[in-house]
């Protein structure tokens, strides 16, 4: 039993340093999370774009498209 209380006097007393502040942490999640939604945003409409594409595809194989 005095070894397991020694364990805990143990590490609760082990701090660990963070290498940012803890402010920045978020601030890091909320610049990746911002920079996939610009990567996602810049895929839309994409299918429009090329409809034409798609237009010419189907009229030379006798196919409608979706």
């Amino acid at each position: 039993m005095a070894l397991l209380s020694t364990i805990v006097l143990a590490a609760a007393e082990a701090k660990i340093e963070l290498f940012f502040p803890a402010w920045v942490f978020p601030l890091i999640a909320v610049v990746v999370f911002a920079a996939l939604a610009f990567v996602v945003y810049t895929y839309r409409d994409v299918a429009n774009r090329h409809s034409h594409k798609v237009d010419a595809s189907a009229s030379a194989h006798g196919t409608d498209h979706h």
